[in-house]
């Protein structure tokens, strides 16, 4: 009986305990309504180039234009690295992939790592996710909220949010491959082929289906608009639309030409930026967080890479950056890739696997685009543009001037009139990597499971990191 009497005390006591913590927890939360929503939409594999806003004229885009219209537009604006994973990881944390502990792709974020809702639900935002994750259950469980879906679940959000200030992250599937499910609103005949593609009808069939999956994301994005206006919240909802790296074709994706690292960056916040800005400035997405943070009256931690770019937002003089460094690790084959560009120049150090062919990701090596690349090269088809991606051995050194060569085709680095610039970047580059505390291409090694000249993905296993004996030699 003493025992029933005692299990029954603690179980009431439990329960007037875990009464009163709730309630006080939900009576005190007080919600600061001068604080802004948060909408971040981010498309898979998109390039920069592909939406009217940025100048392509066939493409249909009607709500991100609108976005830009209503908005401020950066023309230079670019990602820390082109792999899914690691750029989101770093988008969200403050930090270059190498910091992160998660610069491969499908590395999970480390348990001891905060990502930015993380930080926002010390502001009390109610946080939530849609669709595309992509970087392990740390990052997950600092979320509020998941849905599988897209706008058709936005309601139920907003709901839960209630008179919260919310934060949403919106990662598409769309541009991703692979294609086929998207309405056909793009005419092959009409599409822009860049210059590293084979111009053929099995290339430019492969190009307007990508443009029909921006077209359906572009949709997408205007259901989540209509949401907001028909509840009277678009005025006081920041919305930010980027993309976590290029498009999912030949010397984009994957790379650190600018094909596969510049980003679309556009800030939608009516009230407190003007409508149809553009800024010029070199600016880099690992600045993000940071802002956001500063909007949320937040101070960013000492330690992220990052800067606030807050006052950009209204004052198109601030400079921009004067470097903004990238790189590129293991994604289906490994690299150790580092760059550096400013606002006329790109250096790109390839530090490891030179006597290899650039390791192209698995989707791009199935694509009908690279399967053309590939008839053409064992026909000797290619040109200049198309055979660069194929190149071996690699320069340990590139350099090109984007004011003379904006598809980064000549490599000027061993030419007299910019030798000595390129050991200047070089330079520079060895330093932002000390300071970050980036790592020797020889720490650490993963096995490839795409073939690098044919695109055939041999295995689906992704290879364990080894981490050889450098030492081993003494």
């Amino acid at each position: 009986m003493k025992i029933y009497f005692t299990l029954l005390f603690t179980f009431c006591a439990s329960i007037f305990l875990w009464f009163s913590y709730g309630t006080t927890d939900l009576t005190e939360v007080e919600i600061d309504e001068s604080l802004p929503n948060i909408i971040i939409f981010v498309a898979d594999d998109a390039s920069w180039r592909d939406s009217g806003a940025y100048g392509n004229d066939v493409i249909k885009t009607p709500n991100i234009d609108l976005l830009a219209d209503g908005g401020l537009l950066f023309e230079n604006a670019f990602l820390t690295t082109p792999q899914c994973s690691p750029s989101r990881i770093s988008i969200l944390t403050g930090l270059h992939p190498h910091a992160t502990g998660a610069e491969d792709l499908h590395m999970p974020l480390p348990d001891e790592m905060t990502i930015l809702p993380g930080y926002l639900s010390e502001k009390n935002y109610f946080n939530g996710h849609m669709q595309k994750t992509h970087y392990g259950p740390n990052a997950d469980n600092q979320f509020d909220w998941y849905s599988p879906d897209l706008s058709e679940d936005f309601p139920a959000f907003l709901d839960e949010a209630g008179e919260s200030p919310f934060f949403l992250w919106v990662g598409f599937t769309d541009p991703h491959r692979t294609y086929g499910t998207a309405p056909e609103v793009n005419d092959p005949a009409d599409v822009i082929v860049p210059p590293h593609y084979v111009d053929d009808e099995a290339t430019r069939i492969d190009i307007a289906q990508y443009y029909d999956e921006i077209s359906r994301m572009d949709g997408q994005i205007g259901s989540f608009i209509e949401e907001l206006n028909n509840r009277g919240l678009k005025e006081n909802t920041l919305i930010i639309y980027i993309s976590d790296n290029g498009a999912p074709f030949p010397r984009e994706k994957g790379t650190l030409y600018d094909s596969g690292t510049k980003t679309p960056l556009i800030f939608y916040w009516p009230g407190h930026i003007d409508a149809g800005l553009q800024y010029d400035g070199l600016s880099t997405i690992i600045d993000l967080t940071p802002t956001i943070l500063d909007i949320a009256g937040m101070e960013k931690p000492d330690f992220m890479h990052g800067e606030s770019i807050l006052q950009t937002l209204t004052d198109l003089t601030v400079p921009g950056r004067e470097y903004v460094f990238s790189q590129r690790n293991w994604h289906d084959a490994d690299e150790h890739m580092r760059s550096l560009r400013t606002d006329r120049y790109k250096l790109i150090r390839n530090d490891a696997y030179t006597e290899l062919p650039h390791g192209t990701a698995a989707d791009i090596g199935g694509s009908p685009t690279f399967r053309s690349l590939i008839q053409n090269m064992e026909n000797d088809g290619l040109d200049e543009y198309q055979a660069r991606l194929f190149d071996v051995p690699r320069p340990r050194i590139e350099l090109y001037d984007l004011a003379k060569d904006p598809w980064e085709i000549n490599n000027v680095a061993a030419h007299p009139d910019y030798w000595e610039l390129a050991r200047e970047l070089s330079a520079v580059l060895d330093q932002w990597m000390d300071e970050t505390g980036d790592f020797s291409p020889h720490v650490r090694i993963r096995d490839d499971h795409t073939d690098r000249l044919t695109g055939v993905w041999f295995s689906d296993r992704i290879p364990p990191m080894r981490y050889p004996d450098v030492n081993a030699h003494d």
